[in-house]
């Protein structure tokens, strides 16, 4: 295994979680955050799966909010099980936590989703509090009023969690030009 800095994620170490993006739920999103966060977790998704990065998606109150973005759904793995849930921290659904610690030395969580106030930062932290190394991807999060959003990033950096872009995620999951899917990942970007 590859040694990488305490800060840089790595794909060797690191798991996906998208939590709600879900129709109704980016419906009220503002048009311009909603493009990007949906964008750029389709970018990571992407990613994730020509890595073999284990990935978890979550719906809050499916029943009323829809399901996971069509656009992004199509990303997720085969058979990926949706982690349905009516509590606000992720870690407090049935299921999630069991399929977190499914994959031993994976420490490092990457998050994006919805809303960066409520369930992305409830997660984060209930993640942080069990010891797992999380990242905020900044670009791939957000709330319907931008200050939520602002306060909720401000919060997280605070708590420890390591906030940080798509692209820099990206890159550090490959660590070098050289890798095997340099090509492929770097497309998603351009």
């Amino acid at each position: 295994m590859t040694t990488v800095p305490a800060l840089l994620c790595a794909a060797e170490t690191s798991q996906l979680v998208v939590i709600d993006v879900q129709a109704r739920l980016a419906a009220v999103m503002p048009p311009a955050a909603r493009e990007q966060v949906i964008k750029n977790t389709g970018i990571l998704l992407q990613a994730a799966r020509l890595l073999q990065l284990p990935v978890i998606a979550t719906e809050q109150y499916p029943k009323g909010l829809g399901n996971t973005e069509a656009t992004l759904a199509q990303h997720f793995p085969e058979g990926l099980d949706v982690v349905c849930k009516t509590c606000f921290a992720s870690s407090g659904a049935p299921g999630f936590n069991a399929s977190l610690d499914a994959h031993q030395g994976r420490h490092q969580v990457i998050l994006a989703g919805m809303e960066a106030h409520v369930c992305v930062l409830q997660t984060a932290m209930e993640l942080i509090g069990r010891g797992y190394q999380v990242f905020i991807v900044e670009d791939a999060v957000s709330s319907r009023a931008e200050a939520n959003r602002h306060n909720a990033i401000a919060r997280l950096r605070q708590a420890g969690a390591v906030i940080t872009s798509t692209e820099s995620v990206l890159f550090e999951w490959l660590r070098d030009a050289g890798h095997p899917q340099f090509k492929a990942v770097s497309a998603l970007i351009k």
